[in-house]
């Protein structure tokens, strides 16, 4: 964690120096790889300023920007009513989703990439608990126990996955696992497991497949029993990324990834990283680091709340 002997200033501006002072970031596991790139870039334009950035899950993200804590909460989900009565002033930076994954060495795993499970299904699984063996949703699958993984934090990801379901996060059912890496560690250790995660936790970046020991769960999304042409986009990190960006994939368990000011501390020095983060170059970077960047017009629309 950086500390800082910079001067005090006032807003983190001052016309000998430029920008100085901390920046101080916490929250959504989603966004904490892409916001450490961010901020390097941002201190290579400007040294005078330094980052303390951490994740937590949104929860904590919101929770410490409400009280002060931090100048920016990482956010993965909407915004509660009773947020933006306390303060918070959201500014969208990225889109991405959350997506249902299974073990890769699951004994169907072939039938699962083929087949599929509907949003019907899914309630079943991780809501109703309608299904106590992989056979009961489907007799081709093996007569084994469905191992469920859910986040046991404040999460982005669970909500925004709960909401798909129709539900909220409390009415998720299953083993409750502490952070996105944790919970795709989970799957990767239980050959019958099903869970869900963030892109970022799935994908490879490098090689842009899946990582080792995870495999994506298609949603069959017009529930005919099989991922038709139209619903096949998990190959690979670019096509998901696309099927996000052209509302191909649900929204959601699709998403909005933001960061959360408080609107009384909206400084010269948060306004400036803000607006260096919606730049084009900025916002270049996001493809190839598995997110989905915002268009020219949604982009004007954050730009303005600066």
């Amino acid at each position: 964690m950086a500390t800082s002997c910079a001067p005090k200033v006032k807003e983190g501006y001052d016309e000998k120096t430029g920008f100085t002072g901390n920046i101080s970031i916490s929250g959504a596991f989603a966004l904490y790889p892409i916001v450490v790139l961010w901020s390097e870039d941002f201190k290579k334009l400007h040294p005078n300023v330094r980052f303390n950035i951490s994740a937590g899950g949104a929860g904590k993200g919101i929770s410490d920007v409400l009280s002060n804590m931090v100048d920016i909460g990482l956010v993965s989900r909407d915004l509660h009513k009773q947020e933006l009565e306390r303060g918070a002033y959201p500014v969208h930076v990225a889109k991405d989703a959350v997506v249902g994954t299974f073990n890769s060495e699951h004994p169907n795993a072939d039938l699962l990439r083929s087949r599929g499970l509907s949003q019907q299904e899914l309630i079943g699984v991780f809501v109703a608990k309608k299904y106590r063996l992989w056979s009961d949703i489907d007799p081709r699958f093996v007569k084994e126990p469905i191992e469920v993984y859910v986040r046991s934090d404040a999460a982005g990801a669970a909500e925004t996955w709960a909401k798909f379901l129709g539900e909220s996060q409390e009415g998720l059912k299953g083993v409750g696992i502490f952070g996105d890496p944790g919970l795709a560690q989970a799957i990767k250790d239980k050959p019958l497991a099903i869970g869900f995660n963030n892109i970022n936790y799935v994908f490879d970046l490098k090689t842009k497949n899946t990582a080792s020991g995870l495999a994506v769960m298609p949603i069959d999304i017009n529930a005919d029993g099989q991922i038709d042409p139209s619903e096949n986009f998990y190959s690979n990190l670019d096509s998901l990324t696309s099927a996000v960006a052209t509302n191909r994939y649900p929204s959601p368990p699709a998403r909005d990834l933001t960061f959360v000011i408080r609107s009384d501390k909206k400084t010269k020095l948060l306004s400036e990283f803000i607006r260096f983060v919606l730049d084009k170059q900025q916002q270049g970077y996001l493809l190839e680091n598995g997110y989905v960047p915002l268009n020219d017009a949604l982009t004007e629309v954050e730009l303005k709340k600066l």
